[in-house]
């Protein structure tokens, strides 16, 4: 892990608020900070030019430093578990879908007395295993059978104190022909075994030493855990494939229902004692069991059927790092992107937050609204090889090096796979987000002055943008809007979201529209946005959670009968296929994605219309019809590229939308259209009407505007020749339109707009009759 790294509680703070900053230092060393607004984050010194004015503070100087360390996996924690009623015979069952079972010892459940007798239930690579630790010897049995990946077992342990004798057994739910995955063994234990007063794991073993952390990390589904007391497996068997146990039948001890508090932390047991445990490290809730029937794909509908939790070996929540600092906001911050700057001997980090307005101040007419639920997503997004590819750039430009592939021990993204295949579904910010960082590029952009920059970086140039030409501008972030909704907003003249607002929640949607509702005007500077749904838990703000269901471009799918979340029981995945698509918000959305290369836009005979005549003001003669603009950026050399965004009105774009500019990829192969545009083999347009960016305008109702620009690269061209190119010229143009108090007035949509026929490769025709595609719109 990097040497020197730090975290904070939240992404913004008012004036006069604090912020609690954990440092992890290597070896103790001590560490400086400092504070700085930053006004332009990129490290390219063909670009911008990093910039940021020193912000002094109290805290500022030198720190006492303190190692801190994570921990990987996810496992039950259940404090008290007493199995004295248990004293001559014990029966444990478990029903388990392990999913990496040749990997080696993992703990499926394992008890530990106040004596440190220990009784185990585990799988190793020959099957399940019961272990049995007293006395000071150890004590195993194993099946010696052979689990099969992504199978549904129930496995069995049987603790006969009076016989002194140990049983393992496993059996598979579903027989596999051909192969002997059924089993059971037994061995002699040493002495009576003393059960009494303990405490228990699921889906690991305790650490080897007094206070260590957890071990041997199981990887699959864990579903119902039952003790009963005396040796009477088939009878414990026979209960396992019934319904969960009710008004605690006779023997029984404890059974810790998963299907119980799935939106919560908490192991509830519905057996006789209420031996409650909670989760560590965020496992996956409102998986399907092994009863799951298909009848119903909500669990909050039938939560009985989702009784199971899928554990991981790389899980991670709270790395629970020692305060290092409160820092408490000067009541004179003005709002901004700030960053706390620390430095020891052996490196350096700084750790981004945001100072929002304060209450009851005069607002500036301009919000810019970070996306930091997308920022959020993708912290610690592992990318195998681009640190070692980034250093020598990043070294040069004297910029930070660290990269998420070389600080495995911060755990994943949602755009990573577990260690056993199945996708990241969470995502936590309390841990050091090294890829959410001031100073910092991630792809090794190939072009002439090309930045690789990304998320806070490419966002910081809107702020050097408006900084550099006088306008005042707030800062807001999509965690505000999440709590506070149109009432953050309705304040501001304009509210330009950024290069990636990818990610959102029902109340980030419904704030963004209640402000349009209202009249509010909103600058769409990015692609892909509005794209996936994400929620957060309600006992931990800092966790969120993905579930990618049914279609779009994603790096993994949720399995079938999990796509609603576990966190607030919605149905994850695209909010176009939610019913919320991005038309209907900023007139356009995700169409295309290919890598990051950049190219420019051409103007539409629309950039001469009358309602767009603001944005020519200036540079009317280099402004008109079919000019090219955008021929040049940071992000990839050029405006339009790696991600694209265009109108659609069978899905929702407003009949009065203008393109003022259209930029295409042709001629790159790695770019393609979004998968949930084809319903058959053929995609329903030709390449050129579905791999394209529109940069288009419309009034809403309310007389309010929208102008959204539908490229990911866009912003990375508004720097270009100190900020004074026709693009960035055009949109400052847009800039004082926007915030001008004027009413827009909704203009009528032309009745001779067509839809484009669905075309195969051919440029033939496809479909027409019951069940064919939806037609791709033109604004021509």
């Amino acid at each position: 892990m990097h040497p020197l790294l730090g975290y904070i509680d939240r992404w913004s703070v008012k004036p006069g608020g604090t912020v609690t900053l954990r440092v992890g230092s290597a070896k103790n060393a001590p560490f400086e900070t400092r504070i700085a607004r930053i006004l332009c984050g990129d490290p390219n010194p063909k670009g911008p030019g990093y910039r940021e004015i020193e912000m002094p503070h109290a805290t500022d100087g030198s720190h006492p430093g303190k190692e801190q360390g994570t921990h990987l996996g996810s496992w039950g924690h259940i404090p008290s578990l007493d199995l004295t009623a248990a004293a001559n015979g014990l029966t444990l069952v478990v029903t388990a879908w392990p999913t990496t079972p040749k990997k080696g010892r993992q703990g499926v459940f394992a008890w530990t007395g106040t004596d440190g007798t220990r009784v185990a239930l585990e799988i190793e690579r020959d099957g399940a295993v019961a272990t049995v630790i007293a006395g000071g010897r150890t004590t195993s049995v194993s099946a010696g059978r052979m689990l099969l990946e992504r199978a549904w077992y129930d496995l069995w342990l049987v603790v006969d104190a009076a016989g002194k004798k140990l049983t393992i057994g496993q059996r598979p739910r579903e027989g596999h022909p051909g192969f002997d995955d059924s089993g059971e063994a037994s061995i002699a234990l040493p002495a009576a075994l003393k059960l009494g007063a303990g405490s228990a794991l699921v889906a690991a073993v305790p650490g080897d030493k007094p206070g260590a952390k957890p071990t041997a990390h199981y990887n699959g589904k864990i579903e119902r855990p039952t003790i009963w007391a005396g040796t009477d497996a088939k009878a414990a068997l026979a209960a396992q494939k019934g319904p969960v146990p009710k008004d605690s039948p006779p023997r029984l001890l404890a059974c810790w229902d998963f299907s119980v508090g799935i939106p919560t932390f908490d192991l509830a047991d519905v057996g006789p004692h209420g031996f409650n445990g909670i989760v560590e490290n965020m496992p996956d809730r409102a998986m399907t069991g092994s009863n799951w029937s298909g009848r119903e794909h909500r669990w909050t509908h039938l939560p009985e059927e989702w009784g199971a939790i899928h554990f991981h070996d790389d899980d991670i929540g709270d790395v629970g790092w020692e305060k290092a600092l409160d820092i408490e906001i000067p009541k004179d911050w003005p709002s901004g992107m700030y960053a706390i700057h620390l430095k020891s001997a052996a490196g350096i980090d700084n750790v981004p937050f945001f100072v929002r307005p304060a209450d009851g101040g005069k607002k500036a007419k301009i919000a810019i609204l970070l996306p930091t639920i997308t920022y959020h997503v993708y912290s610690q997004f592992v990318r195998p090889g681009f640190g070692a590819q980034n250093r020598a750039r990043a070294e040069s430009w004297g910029a930070l090096t660290q990269q998420p592939d070389e600080n495995p021990e911060l755990g994943l993204s949602p755009y990573n796979y577990h260690s056993d295949g199945s996708g990241v579904t969470h995502a936590s910010m309390a841990r050091p987000m090294v890829d959410k960082r001031f100073n910092h590029f991630i792809m090794l952009d190939q072009s002439e002055i090309g930045s690789g920059t990304y998320w806070l970086n490419v966002d910081s140039y809107i702020v050097d943008w408006l900084t550099r030409k006088g306008f005042e501008h707030d800062i807001l972030t999509d965690h505000d809007l999440h709590a506070e909704g149109a009432d953050l907003l309705k304040p501001y003249s304009l509210v330009i979201t950024c290069q990636h607002p990818e990610y959102h929640t029902d109340e980030t949607l419904d704030g963004l529209k209640g402000y349009l509702d209202g009249g509010g005007r909103l600058f769409y500077l990015g692609g892909n946005g509005f794209y996936w749904k994400a929620v957060f838990h309600s006992q931990a703000p800092w966790a969120m959670e993905v579930r990618r269901a049914e279609s779009g471009v994603r790096v993994w799918a949720t399995e079938v009968g999990e796509g609603y979340h576990a966190f607030d029981g919605s149905y994850g995945g695209l909010w176009r296929r939610i019913g919320r698509s991005s038309h209907k918000l900023v007139g356009i959305s995700f169409t295309a994605q290919g890598t990051y290369n950049g190219h420019p836009y051409k103007t539409t005979e629309g950039i001469m219309d009358p309602r767009v005549a603001f944005l020519r003001k200036g540079i009317e003669n280099q402004l008109t019809s079919g000019v090219t603009i955008g021929e040049r950026g940071h992000m990839g050399g050029g405006a339009v590229g790696h991600e694209l965004d265009r109108i659609d009105y069978h899905l929702g774009t407003p009949r009065n939308a203008l393109v003022i500019a259209e930029g295409h990829v042709l001629g790159h192969p790695d770019y393609g259209p979004v998968n949930e545009d084809r319903l058959n083999q053929f995609w329903p347009g030709k390449p050129e009407d579905l791999m394209r960016s529109d940069l288009t305008f419309f009034e809403t109702p309310s007389g309010g505007a929208v102008l959204s620009v539908g490229s990911m690269c866009f912003v990375g061209a508004l720097p270009v020749d100190n900020y004074d190119n026709v693009l960035t010229r055009m949109m400052t143009n847009a800039v004082e339109r926007f915030i001008d108090p004027t009413p827009f007035k909704v203009a009528p949509f032309k009745a001779d707009k067509t839809e484009r026929t669905p075309t195969g490769p051919d440029g033939k025709p496809v479909g027409g009759g019951v069940g064919s595609p939806p037609p791709v719109t033109s604004h021509r």
